[in-house]
This record gives C-alpha cells, structure tokens and sequence, in this order.
C-alpha cells in the first residue's frame, strides 16, 4: 500500500498473550471467546504489530514491540514468543535493519508498545536501539509514564524510555500535530494519558493506527473496552467518534495486537459497529 511519499509495510515484532478479562473489561467471556478464544489461564493470544513507512528520504517506524529486556519471570507471565517473529527478522524480509530507521513515533509508553525503543549495550545499559533514530511521543505521556498510578504503574518500565532522553534524541509531541504532509499525531486519553493514533492519508487513501483505542479486530464494538484503560468513559466517547468518521469515510484501520487481523474496514448496523471487510496485507 503506498499513500503520498511513503509506502507502507507491516513489521510484526513478536506475539504474547494477555488475560481475556483484562483484555475485555466487563464483556462477559460468553461474547469476547468468540472472537478472542482463551487457553487454559484465560489468556488470548496477542500480537506486537509495528507499521514501517518508507519513502526515499525517511524509514519511520511506529511503536517497538516488547524488546528483549523483561525478566524470564515477566516473559513467563506473558507467554512472551518470538519463535516466529522478532522485529529484526520482520525487517531484515524488507531488506532494513535497526540502523536504518530514521523515525520512532511510539503512540504511548506501555511496555508492549515501547520495550524495544531501546535496548542493553555490552555494559548491561539501556541505549536506544535504532541509532540513528529520532524518538517521537506526547509529552504529557513522557510526564505520565515518569509518574505512573499505583494501577498502571506496572505498565511502564522507565529503562524504555528514559535512556532516550537522556541520549537526546526523544523530541516531545504536544497536542496534536502534523508530522509532515502525509501524517497526523491524533492524542486520545481513554487508555492512558495522551496515547497518540497515528493517520497516514493523502487524497485518495487514508489509515489509522488506533494502537489500544481498538487493539484488535474483536474490539471494534463500542462498549468492548480493555479493564487496562484508566479512563473507560473517554475511552467510549473516543471509540464512538473515530468509528463514526471510520466508517463514513470507509477508512483502513490497522490492528496492532491482533494476531488473525492486519486491517480492516467498518461498518454499521442495528447492533453497533462491526469488521465489514479484513485484509491480511497492505
């Protein structure tokens, strides 16, 4: 898929699994297995799916994955596997490496989203881990992530983030704003404080990195909203309006947690808001 400059690539970084009751706040599970089938500790299987977009001058990435840096304990937990993806192999297949990203947009701080922004050096150091890389996120997320709840502090791990700022190469978004020409930084803060979507448009064809607004395709029904989400309210009036606009302007969504769905396109009936078309490539 190319729109304007940049043409489009996905990267999938890894698959982990999350609790399904978390995933699905108060869904009852009769409804969400159907979409999102749980193994025998209720996990759902999950995805890290970063979109590269390439043009002749810039190789921008958006958000990381998990990286390397979890404890076994922690990996454990998560079912953490990159047995069949990691994101070097997904980008060495597009013939890149690491070193040729010249832009990280992350869309928040959650260790699922920004573990592999940065990586342990020979000295066991946290140093960026795409070198020649500028890092792009919402300054009022750096500012939370600094400072988390004791509810979601153990989402954030500041070695993902603070070595970026201390490398400087972390430049702080605020608000929303236009990257360039063909991209758009759209804060939401239902999930967390100033989550950024990301929308890639020109004339002709338009896509939405929704991250965890709508981070697969079983989530796309209003009310099916994550227990993670600190804010489930906002989260519900956010959902409500990019699905609206979504939908009337038949816009491609892209599915950062979804292991079965790449993107797609929705639609509107009686019930709610639903997958009308899925696509398995860009």
């Amino acid at each position: 898929m190319k729109i304007g400059e940049y043409k489009l690539y996905p990267v999938q970084t890894g698959l982990f699994k999350l609790d399904g009751g978390a995933m699905f706040g108060v869904v009852p599970k009769n409804l969400w297995q159907k979409t999102n089938p749980s193994d025998e500790q209720n996990r759902i299987d999950m995805c890290t799916r970063a979109l590269l977009l390439v043009s002749s001058s810039k190789k921008i990435l958006i958000d990381t994955g998990i990286g390397y840096k979890l404890s076994e304990k922690v990996n454990k937990i998560y079912d953490v596997d990159y047995s069949e993806y990691t994101l070097e192999k997904s980008l060495a297949d597009l013939g890149f490496n690491k070193s040729d990203i010249t832009d990280v947009i992350l869309t928040h701080l959650h260790f699922d989203h920004a573990g592999g922004s940065t990586e342990y050096n020979e000295s066991k150091e946290p140093v960026p881990a795409f070198p020649n890389a500028v890092y792009y996120v919402q300054k009022k997320q750096y500012e939370w992530a600094l400072n988390p709840t004791e509810r979601d502090r153990a989402s954030f791990f500041p070695e993902n983030y603070k070595p970026l700022e201390n490398h400087k190469v972390l430049n702080l978004i605020e608000g929303e704003k236009k990257f360039d020409e063909y991209i758009t930084l759209l804060p939401v803060n239902g999930h967390t404080n100033h989550m950024q979507l990301v929308k890639i448009s020109d004339d002709i064809n338009s896509l939405l990195y929704l991250a965890d607004l709508i981070p697969t395709a079983g989530h796309i029904p209003a009310p099916y909203i994550m227990g993670y989400d600190l804010f489930p309210l906002t989260t519900l009036e956010e959902k409500n309006k990019y699905l609206a606009e979504l939908t009337k302007n038949e816009t491609m969504i892209f599915f950062e947690h979804d292991p079965h769905n790449l993107c797609g396109k929705t639609g509107m009936n009686e019930k709610g808001y639903f997958l009308k078309e899925k696509f398995y490539e860009l």
